[in-house]
């Protein structure tokens, strides 16, 4: 079992001392929602980083961040300075200075520098095999961490999720001879109404046992009960299987909900209903569990 939650890094050393990273991180989705985002030396490899995606996950937004920088930080490639064009600009600084009287030896050379075209950084080639082959192998070492991490917590909600169901087993194990009660209750209940309001019970047995068993139908839970128990054995193959089982378990816990709610409608006994209110908390936690898992 995976989590849809999960990050990876991976990073690597291109030439002319470059670092190429490959950073990997996605939240919960119910579809597979990829987001990238490259320098413009990488930008041909986009679709490369879709289809990659695709082998890891099915569902979640999933965000791939790359940068290409120095080793040390900053600004990817050497410095490259146009200083004819920086001559000019602090040579005509300094004249306009001059005519307005100020000094003309304060020109901020370093303001100067920011300016669009004086400063470029020369970086790797974007159709270099060297960055193709480095792009390729750091993206992939970052998916393989992702992946790593997405199962380390998808082991963990799995045993979250067991126990959940096993409260939930124990619960229904509660209920069920709670409800196998009801037709004496029907009978006893039926019984005391007639002898309150004064109306003679009927002389053959087998008709009032016909009226109770009429009402008691209308109360039968046994079908309820057997369905939940089928959804709690569909529960543990969903858990146990290795393909991505997110939307299985919603469906599934869905179905438990509808059960539980239609048991506790037709029992209607305050033993049962203080069960069933205790089982549908614990289902609803199952459910917001379940939304994490891939």
């Amino acid at each position: 079992m995976l989590s849809m939650t999960g990050f990876g890094k991976a990073e690597a050393l291109l030439g002319d001392g470059l670092l190429l990273t490959a950073e990997v991180n996605s939240v919960n989705r119910k579809q597979l929602e990829v987001r990238c985002n490259l320098p413009s030396e990488c930008s041909a490899f986009e679709d490369k980083v879709r289809k990659t995606a695709a082998n890891y996950i099915s569902r979640g937004a999933l965000q791939v961040r790359v940068s290409l920088q120095g080793k040390n930080g900053g600004f990817s490639g050497e410095p490259n300075v146009d200083v004819q064009r920086l001559e000019l600009l602090i040579s005509e600084c300094m004249r306009v200075r001059a005519n307005v009287g100020l000094d003309k030896n304060c020109v901020d050379v370093e303001k100067l520098m920011t300016l669009p075209g004086i400063v470029s950084f020369k970086s790797i080639d974007p159709d270099s095999p060297e960055l193709s082959e480095t792009f390729e192998k750091v993206l992939a070492g970052a998916f393989e961490k992702f992946n790593a991490m997405r199962g380390t917590e998808g082991e963990n909600l799995k045993k979250d999720l067991y126990n959940r169901l096993n409260h939930l087993k124990e619960l229904l194990a509660v209920i069920e001879p709670l409800v196998a009660e009801i037709p004496a209750q029907i009978k006893q209940k039926i019984l005391s109404r007639l002898e309150a309001e004064k109306i003679p019970v009927p002389g053959s047995e087998e008709q009032l046992l016909r009226e109770v068993l009429f009402y008691a139908d209308r109360a039968d839970v046994t079908e309820e009960v057997t369905r939940l128990k089928s959804h709690f054995e569909q529960f543990v193959k969903y858990l146990e299987d290795a393909s991505p089982r997110g939307r299985s378990l919603d469906f599934l816990a869905q179905e438990m909900f509808r059960e539980i709610n239609t048991l506790g409608n037709k029992a209607g006994i305050p033993a049962v209903s203080a069960q069933v209110v205790e089982f549908k908390s614990e289902l609803e936690k199952v459910r917001e569990q379940i939304q994490n898992v891939e």
